[in-house]
């Protein structure tokens, strides 16, 4: 349980490192990260699992994004809930899959994945999980050939003595 032994962070300081871990994949195909933080959100939990959820929907966003476009990893504060937003200008996802992309294994149609991309159809069910256990909510909006935005909201950590 992560809230049971977690700790006190910040997420900026943890999507930036996602964003560090992603950069070289970007550049490599010409995606600009955008990444803006409008204000302080600290939760507690397992920073780890944090990172390589965030990681995970950055790095999905890449791989379903034509070369040269951008993704755009957002953090704001909204009624106690810190929200990070990970937004590309993909190929979407068909709304008949909306549903089921968070179950594990699940795939969209496999004709329509560009770029040799291959998985296991485990990543989103694991940052389904990851934010889950952290009390939080994972939602998604789709257009088909406009792009996509996955929503993380984390409860914020009000404890400051807890930050050490």
């Amino acid at each position: 349980d992560p809230l049971k032994n977690g700790k006190s962070f910040d997420l900026a300081e943890v999507i930036s490192e996602a964003v560090d871990q992603s950069r070289l994949h970007a550049e490599k195909r010409q995606i600009v990260l955008a990444y803006e933080s409008f204000e302080e959100a600290r939760i507690n939990g397992d920073r780890n699992q944090v990172t390589m959820a965030v990681q995970n929907l950055i790095e999905n966003a890449i791989n379903y994004s034509p070369d040269k476009t951008r993704v755009a990893i957002t953090l704001k504060n909204n009624d106690g809930l810190a929200e990070i937003s990970v937004s590309d200008q993909g190929i979407g996802i068909p709304e008949k899959d909306l549903e089921r992309i968070f179950e594990r294994f699940y795939r969209a149609d496999p004709a329509r994945v560009r770029n040799g991309v291959e998985g296991t159809g485990l990543g989103l069910s694991i940052v389904k999980h990851i934010v889950s256990k952290h009390g939080g909510e994972i939602s998604v909006w789709s257009a088909e050939n406009v792009g996509s935005t996955f929503s993380i909201r984390l409860p914020i950590h009000a404890h400051k003595e807890d930050e050490k």
